[in-house]
């Protein structure tokens, strides 16, 4: 009997030993167009959102060509301090590295003296090659590849990985090269710079002198000679070209109606085997990509971070079974005008339930908005309200589950085996007890 009951014990002890240690136990969609477009590779992004809507070769290396001075312009900017108080004096030696190069000059001359202003003047409006090696000198120290090394270290910095200049102005040369992608990068930061928004929109200056016109070559802006090429809401920013082997390229935006584009356009074809010239595709495409955004496309709001997009069970909560999630952000962004936003899908990642105590604001899960097959973004879903913890309700729910666990049915199954096995054991023990009880003898008298 002693055997038995400490074999039980023994049991008992090791089996909740085993359920103690199971309770241990146990985180931008593109459109299509009804159009075709000639440029090799074409960006536009919405500049409201920093949503790309139209994309195409976007990360295809190609010759920038005259575009390259946007990066110009940014090296200079962040290296002179008061650009209008800042002069340099020409230096002929510098001029004379274009000599034979059939390059577009500003007609700058040596040894006068001009502003950094006006130098960059030079540089944007007329896509002046001699003002890109004049401040490229004056900034390197005399020598053009230390500023071209700034150059290449900015376009890192910003995070372009498919960049690399050799040059200033953008003539040629096969280590020369960008993409439309790339490209965007560097425009939207040179867009925050002083004075480049004005002066690379600036259609003619007379900064040189009332004699000495500087006239753009972006026709887009220019309602006098762009002709077909012209556009009302174009703003800037930068054309390019080095013949057939960068074609046409143009770098602009567009503003209407509260909304901005951004373009860059790269590498529309420049002239036939006849050596005829084409139309220039760079401005045809970014005209057309204009207008299609401006007429088809617009802001809405997906998600408000007051609507209450899920519901999820509560555990140990006093009268409250479920809690709502919300947006911990509001999400706006380009769609085409005749799309409905509820039929915008919404992927969840989220639990069945969470236990109390909650705080308001608390990330419980993720949302990802996704339209035509394409990621808008991920957005955290948070508590919508704080919600007690009930002590009582938490002791009911670990009692229940300890009574409900394996180890714990086990437990009792092993038990009752033992107890049933421990009454045969009595019982088997009774009878033979009882059948050996000693025979009475009687004293014969």
């Amino acid at each position: 009997m002693k055997k038995t009951f400490t074999f039980l014990l023994c049991v008992m002890i090791f089996l909740s030993s085993f359920s103690v240690l199971g309770e241990r136990n146990v985180n931008a969609a593109e459109f299509d167009t009804d159009f075709d477009t000639v440029c090799k590779s074409i960006y536009l992004e919405n500049l409201d959102t920093g949503m790309t809507v139209f994309s195409k070769n976007a990360d295809t290396r190609r010759y920038p060509a005259s575009t390259t001075k946007i990066m110009t312009y940014i090296i200079t900017a962040e290296n002179i301090s008061d650009l209008k108080n800042t002069y340099i004096t020409v230096k002929g030696s510098v001029l004379s590295q274009l000599d034979g190069t059939g390059s577009s000059v500003s007609g700058i001359k040596a040894n006068e003296r001009l502003s950094v202003y006006q130098l960059l003047n030079c540089l944007m409006i007329p896509s002046g090659n001699d003002a890109a090696l004049v401040l490229a000198d004056y900034i390197g120290n005399g020598d053009v590849k230390k500023f071209v090394a700034k150059m290449n270290a900015k376009a890192k910095e910003l995070g372009c990985s498919n960049t690399h200049f050799v040059n200033p102005h953008g003539l040629n040369d096969p280590n020369h090269y960008t993409t439309v992608n790339d490209m965007a990068k560097i425009t939207k930061y040179a867009m925050k710079l002083p004075y480049f928004s004005d002066i690379s929109n600036t259609v003619s200056s007379d900064c040189l002198g009332e004699d000495r016109y500087l006239i753009t070559t972006n026709y887009m802006i220019d309602p006098n000679r762009g002709g077909e090429y012209y556009y009302e809401y174009a703003k800037g920013i930068k054309t390019g070209s080095t013949g057939n082997d960068s074609g046409y390229c143009l770098v602009s935006s567009a503003s209407k109606d509260g909304y901005t584009y951004l373009c860059i356009a790269y590498g529309a074809p420049y002239e036939d085997d006849n050596g005829e010239a084409y139309d220039n595709g760079a401005m045809i495409d970014s005209k057309n990509l204009y207008e299609w955004a401006f007429e088809n496309l617009e802001i809405k709001t997906v998600l408000d971070k007051n609507d209450l997009v899920k519901e999820i069970k509560l555990n140990y909560a006093w009268n409250k079974d479920t809690i709502q999630l919300v947006p911990s952000q509001s999400y706006s962004t380009i769609l085409p005008s005749d799309v409905d936003v509820t039929s915008i899908d919404k992927n969840f990642d989220i639990p069945k339930s969470i236990d109390a105590p909650v705080k308001q604001g608390d990330k419980v899960g993720t949302v990802t908005l996704s339209y035509a097959n394409q990621k808008l973004a991920t957005i955290d879903l948070t508590a919508s309200e704080s919600v007690d913890r009930s002590e009582f309700l938490s002791a009911i729910d670990g009692l229940k589950n300890f009574v409900t666990s394996i180890w714990f049915i086990l437990a009792v199954i092993v038990i009752a085996v033992l107890f049933v096995t421990y009454l045969i054991i009595i019982t088997i023990y009774t009878k033979r007890k009882k059948n050996q009880r000693p025979v009475k003898k009687y004293r014969k008298f």
